[in-house]
């Protein structure tokens, strides 16, 4: 590998892979820092289906694209970062800085990487549910269940999370039920607990969502038996959004995300990993405040490395 540099590349002091609130966090922070950072962001978001996003304190209820809007626009005031409007297809470790491509065929380098590339989901395979994911299907009780506060509601899985998922739910309805498309996912001493409290599970298969922008009106299984609901929230299947961190060598965890440490260090040195790359609780501000511990951990790398610490 090549280790120099040409005259016309520049080397930044940090990259960060992924524009979401996570690595915008991250960038902030960097930016204050003094630290030259660039940000590639493809505008390719998970949540690109949300029309509002909650639990941000001062944004509650803003679309994730004014958040990022915003976010990018108080960025613009640091002149140590830069965005970069393009989607990374590789990014490997020379001996002495990492080496970022981008699908241009743009190559960058820099000395430390942030990864906070998200995940992508993969919803159960039911005819219309697109239709309803974001608009009154949702992942994230948190996120969207006061929306829904004391309506009809059905927790759509094909997974053991089912009753998880149901458990949560009942926190913001008492009128709910389970559809697990005809898979039998559900121990009966949890059944019993989830039938105590009103919460009827069906396994039939799902024949049908019925509804109308956007908006669920009622589910029919391939029994003829029809249920009218308002909304509800589904499992999806949880995928990364990108390959880099395995490329790269980093640990991944049980659940499928990268593992860190209280530091957002990944086992790769120079690597940092945040949001909801790890897999865990899917919530913006969560996403941003690992972004900032992220940035914080670079900088602290940095300070020991100068004074040989």
């Amino acid at each position: 590998m090549n280790d120099s540099l040409t005259n016309e590349e520049t080397l930044f002091d940090c990259a960060i892979i992924g524009g979401g609130p996570a690595g915008l966090n991250a960038a902030l922070v960097l930016g204050r820092s003094l630290k030259k950072t660039v940000l590639f962001d493809d505008n390719r978001p998970r949540n690109r289906v949300t029309h509002e996003s909650h639990g941000f304190l001062t944004r509650d209820g803003i679309h994730p694209q004014e958040l990022k809007w915003l976010a990018q626009s108080e960025l613009s005031a640091y002149p140590d970062v830069r965005i970069e409007a393009s989607r990374v297809v590789s990014a490997e470790k020379e001996s002495k800085f990492f080496r970022i491509e981008t699908e241009s065929g743009e190559v960058f380098r820099a000395k430390k990487l942030i990864l906070a590339t998200g995940f992508t989901e993969t919803l159960p395979n039911i005819p219309r549910l697109p239709e309803f994911y974001g608009t009154s299907l949702f992942s994230c009780p948190f996120c969207d269940g006061y929306e829904m506060r004391g309506e009809p509601l059905i927790i759509i899985s094909e997974s053991e999370a089912a009753g998880h998922l149901a458990k949560v739910a009942s926190n913001w309805t008492n009128d709910l039920i389970i559809a697990t498309n005809s898979n039998q996912l559900i121990a009966a001493s949890e059944r019993q607990a989830l039938e105590r409290h009103g919460v009827l599970i069906y396994e039939e298969p799902i024949r049908s969502l019925d509804g109308e922008n956007g908006k669920l009106r009622a589910i029919t299984f391939e029994d003829g038996t029809t249920i009218e609901r308002s909304g509800g929230f589904l499992t999806a299947e949880w995928h990364q959004a990108a390959s880099i961190a395995k490329d790269l060598g980093c640990y991944i965890n049980e659940r499928g995300g990268i593992e860190t440490d209280p530091m957002q260090r990944t086992n790769v040195e120079g690597v940092f990993a945040c949001g909801d790359i790890s897999m865990g609780p899917a919530q913006l501000v969560i996403a941003a405040g690992q972004g900032s511990l992220a940035a914080i951990s670079v900088v602290a790398a940095f300070t020991e490395e100068r004074f040989g610490e």
